[in-house]
């Protein structure tokens, strides 16, 4: 999967950027690693290539640019831009990436999202971990050199021409991302979506930590001359264990918020929508979009509902008739009638296969009756009945929250009606002259009338419903809406594969189960 890093540069020597790209550095402090001699040590392998510029004299040249538009003489500002997109690791083996394909991939990225700029492209064959990854560093210029022409990213025309700094803006970076995404997509290489937060969300600082106390904790059993078997954990990564293994172990949010008190001290707060995470010895709390969205809001009231919403099947399939339990195998097909088959009556071949493809139906018939202990007509044509009288009830109470659902979205649309043209009726009913006020805001004075007649049909009341409250209802219908769709589409297709296997068994013993409903009359 690619990933991306953004850098901001503040350095007035570009020429370091090149030197860390080209010579090997210290991974924990970015020192550069010298030889005996105190000479630098060129990195082992790397590729790299420059955009409106040479890479030798990518500093001087960035430099004369910058003098040239009077640009970055403060030491505040922002020299130079560093992007890195690190590829999969498994993509150097399953998907045949190359140092030389990733440097023409980082080329191809370089054109498309920084027209105009002096840039320097370096591919490196390893990541700085050991894990094999290559990754590809964009270093530019923040000053355009030249003025865009073809450009991918809707800039405003006024930072077109020569002389703009490039400003990576959040909507620049997601522009930067589609890109990645585009190019991985093209290459047939690992990604990831980059546009939307991570479920477990590391950042590089956190990732730093962990890294060097790792290291630390390697270098102190190595002293001692014990080997090293503990893993070293953030604050931020001991928070996410807690919070998984006590999700793990309750039923509902308030059971969570009590357990993870209990056990852990740790309060669970919410404001504005957003989940946040008070721990007993700090004291601030710790926003639930820094460990990831696995860990806010929204993602544990979705788990506790999926929670919910399996205890209530499992216990209402414990208080239904047996076809409730009843286990079908919906790869069961109809069993074909040779005599009637046209192609088969034409064709030994083909009218052999369908005898085969039917000994095959007839096993997996017997297989089911046996397995859902049917062992008469009468238990058969039973479960038909009671699963299908259960189709129709599920099927009634979905049609009747559909309907209000229906009546309550109507209710929305008309009370916001009547709320948006509120102040002109109350405008109206102060005016002095009522009459040319009507025909001045005829329009709005008829919709506030309409909106006021259609509520007060729907209620039967006098008195405006809450919008706030009717949103409420309207959201809870729809969660009874799928939930009660998923009950009936369960059902239905129980129906279905009852009516194969009880067609199967009349083809196989000529008898008629249900003279009333014949299996054959499949459900559409």
């Amino acid at each position: 999967m690619a990933t991306v890093k953004h850098i901001k540069v503040k350095n007035n020597w570009y020429s370091d950027a090149v030197r860390y790209l080209k010579y090997r550095h210290d991974e924990y402090t970015n020192k550069p690693i010298l030889d005996e001699n105190g000479e630098l040590i060129l990195r082992d392998f790397f590729l790299m290539d420059g955009v409106l510029c040479s890479p030798e004299s990518f500093g001087m040249e960035c430099m004369q640019t910058n003098a040239s538009f009077g640009k970055n003489a403060s030491p505040a500002e922002i020299k130079a831009h560093h992007y890195i997109v690190s590829f999969d690791p498994r993509d150097r083996e399953e998907n045949g990436l190359s140092c030389e394909r990733a440097q023409a991939f980082g080329l191809e990225l370089t054109q498309r999202a920084f027209p105009g700029h002096q840039a320097i492209v370096c591919t490196h064959p390893d990541g700085h971990n050991g894990a094999g990854n290559i990754h590809v560093h964009i270093v530019i210029n923040s000053v355009r050199k030249e003025a865009a022409i073809d450009l991918l990213f809707p800039e405003k025309q006024s930072l077109l021409p020569a002389g703009y700094k490039h400003n990576a803006s959040d909507a620049f970076m997601a522009f930067f991302k589609q890109q990645v995404m585009d190019l991985c997509q093209r290459e047939g290489l690992y990604q990831v979506d980059l546009l939307n937060p991570a479920k477990v969300c590391i950042t590089d600082k956190e990732y730093w930590a962990q890294r060097r106390g790792q290291h630390d904790l390697d270098e102190a059993a190595a002293a001692q001359a014990n080997p090293n078997e503990s893993k070293f954990e953030t604050f931020l990564g001991t928070l996410r264990r807690q919070i998984s293994s006590t999700l793990d172990d309750s039923k509902s949010l308030e059971e969570f918020r009590e357990k993870l008190l209990e056990n852990y001290g740790i309060t669970l707060l919410e404001s504005r929508g957003r989940f946040s995470y008070l721990l007993p010895d700090r004291e601030r709390p710790i926003r639930a979009r820094r460990l990831g969205t696995d860990f806010d809001r929204g993602f544990l009231l979705s788990y506790f509902r999926s929670l919910e919403y399996k205890a209530r099947t499992a216990e209402s399939a414990a208080s239904k008739p047996a076809h409730s339990a009843i286990k079908a195998d919906p790869s069961i097909r109809l069993i074909a009638d040779l005599q009637t088959l046209v192609k088969a009556c034409e064709n030994p071949n083909y009218a052999r296969k369908v005898k085969i493809s039917n000994l095959k139906e007839m096993s997996k018939t017997l297989a089911f009756l046996q397995e859902n202990q049917l062992g008469t007509e009468e238990d058969l044509r039973a479960i038909l009945t009671d699963t299908r009288a259960d189709l129709h009830e599920k099927h009634a109470a979905l049609k009747a929250t559909e309907k209000s659902l229906d009546g309550t979205n109507l209710l929305i649309r008309n009370v916001g009606q009547y709320l948006a043209n509120k102040n002109t009726y109350s405008a109206y009913l102060k005016a002095w002259n009522k009459q040319d006020f009507r025909e001045a805001h005829s329009g709005s004075l008829a919709l506030y009338e309409a909106a006021r007649k259609q509520i007060r049909e729907l209620t039967g009341e006098k008195s405006i419903p809450s919008l706030k409250d009717l949103k409420a209802r309207k959201t809870a219908l729809l969660q009874q809406k799928n939930e009660q769709y998923a009950d009936y589409s369960f059902a239905r297709s129980k129906l279905r594969e009852l009516q194969t296997v009880a067609s199967n068994v009349e083809t196989m013993l000529g008898v008629k189960l249900s003279p009333e409903h014949s299996p054959a009359d499949r459900i559409k």
